[in-house]
């Protein structure tokens, strides 16, 4: 089974694309607790009453929750900072229960512009089971404090919409939910908010009043951004068990020149390797910014506070080795992917600049390597080296293309190109494919159909 198909295949173990090894990852000895912990990495941004979570967190086994909606079949970089928050949280011993919302799938949190354009039934079924698969490979499923997964589904499908009316939207005040972020924006946008959307708060306190009955949970975790669908659970309980429970919200992460993290034009990095592949997500840390690789360090990785810090010099002493990222890309790549499949996208990314033979890479990986490159399909082979830089954009033109040539600046699968009018197809590698190189540091990929 390919590693893409076992990684969408719900009945997969976690054990099976494990990456260190979840045996090997540990809290940071040198912090009291894990409150602390959470504090210096800089994942707490709000929260309940702060004194009260961290004696509670500093002491017997509690039960915590964070959720997960299938509005795509993969999960992304902004909710790994949830996994590896709740995994934080399970090494010290609590209790983790990954909710994939089968219902509130169904229909979505409110965007901040337009509303979601709904999929069906059996779409959020599948993909519930594809996030369920990526969250078990995440947190541990050994041990008296094992994951368990959950699905909202279980309890709102058989709940008629009178009693959902009657025993939990009796509890909301229409005029608290006017004020919620989310809301608040949709209701000033053109889009306005359907009353579909605008009940998803009403939904998500109510997967936390049953997770509260059904296991005694007291604590959410979950992005600042629903901050407000994450209090509405809080003061669900509060009014109707009499009992107060706990939130954390963690920061939007967010790029030192303020744009969105984990965007590349409008395309999310997904976890899974089928929408972005392992040398895709290897290159995305690798070109992290000076300015913002310790923070991400902290947030994606099990380094220590040590080893972030002797980082932390490196990048202010030697900027220019880039230590800092490359060990943030193999951590996060190898975390996600596997060790395997990292050490495979750095050896094509060493290879593609000549520092390494391409015939022994695995063709997949290369593959994926030259898709994230300019490139172009020729069904000729006796297509030239020339016709090639064009039509790959590494030249603007065949006399731009002979020039650089005869100025021996052309590589073919990282062997100088002595004629312009070499045909591409005489250097093919496994996959039939070729890298063509413009200088040091400009490359393009052909694909020989």
């Amino acid at each position: 089974m390919s590693e893409t198909a076992l990684s969408r295949d719900p009945s997969t173990s976690a054990r099976d694309l494990r990456a260190h090894g979840l045996a090997a990852q540990t809290n940071d000895a040198s912090f009291d607790d894990v409150w602390d912990e959470l504090k210096w990495r800089g994942l707490i941004h709000v929260s309940t009453d702060e004194a009260a979570l961290k004696e509670l967190l500093a002491g017997d086994p509690i039960t915590y929750y964070c959720g997960f909606d299938p509005t795509a079949p993969s999960l992304h970089l902004g909710n790994l900072v949830q996994l590896l928050t709740m995994r934080r949280l399970q090494l010290a011993g609590h209790r983790p229960l990954g909710l994939v919302g089968g219902s509130t799938g169904l229909i979505g949190d409110p965007r901040p512009t337009a509303e979601r354009t709904l999929n069906t039934k059996e779409t959020v079924a599948e993909w519930v089971g594809y996030l369920q698969a990526q969250v078990t490979r995440f947190l541990s499923d050994d041990g008296e404090n094992a994951v368990r997964l959950v699905n909202n589904l279980d309890w709102t499908a058989p709940m008629s919409a009178i009693d959902f009316l009657r025993e939990i939207g009796k509890h909301f005040r229409v005029g608290t939910m006017l004020k919620k972020d989310a809301v608040a924006a949709r209701l000033n946008s053109d889009e306005g908010i359907s009353y579909t959307e605008f009940s998803y708060q009403i939904l998500q306190g109510m997967d936390f009043l049953e997770l509260y009955r059904q296991y005694g949970c007291i604590l959410q975790t979950g992005g600042s951004d629903q901050w407000g669908n994450l209090t509405s659970g809080t003061e669900l309980i509060r009014k109707v068990e009499g009992a107060h429970v706990h939130a954390i919200g963690t920061p939007l992460i967010t790029n030192s020149d303020g744009t969105k993290f984990g965007k590349s034009e409008g395309n999310a990095v997904w976890l899974d390797p089928a929408l972005t592949t392992p040398y895709a997500m290897y290159q995305f840390w690798l070109n992290t910014d000076d300015d913002d690789v310790i923070d991400r360090l902290k947030i994606f990785t099990f380094l220590t506070r040590a080893e972030i810090e002797e980082l932390a010099q490196k990048v202010a002493d030697e900027p220019f080795k880039r230590e800092a990222q490359r060990r943030l890309a193999f951590e996060v790549t190898a975390l996600v992917h596997g060790v395997a499949a990292t050490e495979a996208a750095i050896a094509a990314s060493q290879a593609l600049f000549g520092q390494g033979d391409l015939a022994d890479l695995d063709p997949a990986t290369l593959e994926a390597a030259l898709r994230e490159l300019p490139n172009t399909t020729t069904t000729e082979p006796s297509t030239t080296v020339a016709q090639a830089l064009v039509d790959t954009g590494l030249t603007s033109s065949l006399g731009e293309a002979r020039r650089a040539v005869a100025q021996g600046g052309v590589y073919v699968n990282n062997g100088k190109v002595e004629d312009a009018e070499q045909p591409i197809g005489s250097s093919v590698l496994p996959g039939e494919m070729v890298v063509l190189r413009r200088g040091k540091k400009t490359l393009a990929g052909v694909f020989v159909a």
